[in-house]
């Protein structure tokens, strides 16, 4: 399977600050790509330079198999995480105008816009201006701008910022749907819940440079099932015990990280021993563990 994304030792600085540390990855046709790290690790830097809004100091960046140029633009879809829409004009309008910028016919452009408008619910604001909805609906209209031309590489930078629940399930079974038909997806995201559920690999990134990369269910696999998932009612006292290494404790929810060795049935007797446990299950580590595990708690 062709890689869609080939970003070849790419650096960026501004001043003396190192924003992209020759950083290489590649993005197979048709997966899901979470990219991934702290605030500031260089996320949107690396995706600046995959679509040509700045050019990367050295390396290189393929395209669908060819060095970058911006005829491979019209085959991109790019939701940046800051907003870009024009407040004053109105939201069927705005569609049809950046449909217009890929080359769609104004016909076609007004018939794609009001389908999605009625697939994510919005077909009662078309003829809103755009500062008359929330900040939710502002997104969802960003989100069908960046499908709207069928692009077959879709960046999203924060999808689900502003979101509520509904709204994001409604984007993540778009976002599915994109899969099943073989469309390439990067998402940079803090939500790792979201990254569990969809992306097939992970890049993971800190001060620009990469940290951990590879096939997520690998990566998960890789460190073993030495976690612990715990609801109970009240205290297992674990804290300071010598099977824990460390712990993420909820109230009447934990979990646990065991010290290598450790026999996770010693810890239920423990726990047991002092607390009612209604849920005790050994697994994998989440995302989010491995993340704070990789890069610490500053992000």
């Amino acid at each position: 399977m062709a890689d869609v994304v080939e970003l070849c030792g790419i650096r960026k600085t501004y001043d003396h600050f190192v924003a992209v540390d020759r950083l290489s990855i590649n993005i197979r046709e048709g997966s899901v790509y979470g990219l991934l790290g702290p605030n500031g690790a260089g996320k949107t830097s690396t995706i600046r330079m995959m679509i040509g809004i700045t050019m990367p100091d050295e390396g290189e960046v393929r395209l669908f198999g060819e060095t970058f140029h911006r005829e491979q633009l019209h085959r991109i879809g790019y939701l940046p995480e800051e907003r870009g829409l024009y407040k004053k004009m109105k939201v069927l309008d705005h569609l049809v105008f950046l449909g217009r910028l890929h080359n769609l016919s104004e016909r076609e452009a007004r018939k794609r816009s009001l389908q999605w408008c009625e697939r994510l619910q919005l077909s009662a604001w078309t003829q809103k201006k755009v500062e008359e909805l929330s900040k939710g609906m502002q997104q969802k209209i960003q989100f069908i701008a960046t499908l709207l031309h069928d692009p077959d590489l879709v960046i999203m930078d924060e999808p689900f910022s502003g979101l509520d629940p509904a709204n994001s399930v409604m984007l993540k079974d778009v976002l599915i749907e994109m899969k099943k038909s073989r469309k390439t997806i990067l998402f940079s995201t803090h939500r790792m819940d979201q990254v569990e559920r969809l992306c097939d690999s992970i890049c993971l990134i800190d001060h620009g440079r990469v940290v951990l990369e590879g096939d997520l269910k690998k990566i998960k696999a890789s460190y073993g099932k030495n976690h612990v998932q715990m609801e109970y009612e009240g205290d297992p006292r674990l804290e300071g015990s010598a099977l824990v290494q460390s712990l993420n404790n909820y109230g009447n929810y934990v979990e646990v990280r065991l010290v290598p060795g450790a026999d996770a049935q010693q810890l239920l007797r423990t726990a047991s021993d002092n607390a009612r446990i209604s849920r005790f299950e050994v697994v994998e580590p989440s995302l989010e563990e491995i993340f704070i595990d990789r890069v610490g708690t500053h992000a």
